[in-house]
């Protein structure tokens, strides 16, 4: 530890102090680098500096913009940087175009308009086309990119296969079913004051042999509106009957679904049945 009084070395090996470098100590040129900044192309590294002194690039002084341009190839080469070969190409360009503006120009022709071309000219436009191509770069890297600002999402869907069991049939919905027909054939039927002979053995019987073993029929098509309304109570009668004897099986797809009749399968569950019922 050191008092306040005590300054600290600048360097502490091994718990002993350095307060001088060693005599064979060798720092090779390369150990030391400084990272300047970036420019893509020639053309980044020229339309840096028309920026930077704000000059117009309609009307560039060549000298200045070339004096610097060599003179930031030269940092370069001192700190070793490998220069690709279309900066000395750009840098040959600017000493030309320098060269040409310091000639003297002829006089133009007696009664002649022709006057020789600028020789910016040529960079002036390749710079303009350089900088719209810069700025729509630049206004593509601000939007999100996928990867970098944009991650795409996955939902790995479950595959339920469950199957909903249809739900029982109650005494109520039968009666349900029934009382919609009797409203319905009420408002088509006619008060006839006549004798039916009509007998709940017999519905019975007739159902069976209409029902054959693996055939289902709804419960409309089991009754004749031509009976009327006792048709429909010998027919209710006659299914209660069937279904207390366990002679018949009452069975519906959904709930207030259509009712289907059947006759039960030797081993099979009503609930089973509504899968190979006609739509």
């Amino acid at each position: 530890m050191y008092g306040l009084d005590e300054t600290p070395p600048p360097a502490v090996v091994r718990g002993e102090p350095w307060t001088a470098l060693p005599d064979d100590l060798y720092i090779p040129p390369a150990a030391l680098q400084l990272v300047l900044e970036s420019f893509s192309g020639p053309f980044d590294l020229l339309w840096y500096l028309i920026r930077r002194h704000n000059i117009d690039i309609l009307d560039i002084p060549i000298a200045q913009v070339t004096r610097q341009y060599l003179a930031y190839i030269d940092l370069m080469r001192e700190f070793r940087v490998e220069i690709a070969a279309e900066y000395l190409l750009m840098a040959a360009m600017l000493a030309d175009i320098k060269s040409r503006m310091l000639l003297p120009r002829p006089p133009p022709a007696e009664g002649g308009t022709e006057t020789e071309e600028d020789p910016r000219a040529e960079l002036v436009r390749r710079l303009r086309a350089y900088e719209v191509v810069r700025r729509a770069a630049l206004a593509l890297d601000e939007r999100p990119r996928l990867e970098r600002d944009l991650w795409p999402g996955t939902v790995a869907v479950p595959d339920d296969a469950r199957r909903r069991p249809p739900p029982p049939v109650a005494l109520s919905a039968l009666v349900a079913a029934m009382a919609a027909l009797l409203a319905e054939n009420r408002l088509r039927a006619h008060h006839r004051v006549r004798r039916e002979p009509l007998s709940v053995r017999a519905r019975m019987s007739q159902l069976l042999e209409r029902l054959a073993p693996g055939a289902t029929h709804r419960l409309e098509e089991l009754v004749d509106p031509a009976e009327g309304r006792p048709g429909l109570i010998v027919t209710l009668l006659a299914i209660l009957e069937l279904v207390h004897e366990g002679a018949l099986d009452v069975v519906q797809r959904e709930l207030y679904g259509p009712v289907y009749l059947c006759l039960p399968s030797p081993g099979a569950h009503p609930e089973t049945l509504p899968e190979s019922l006609p739509a």
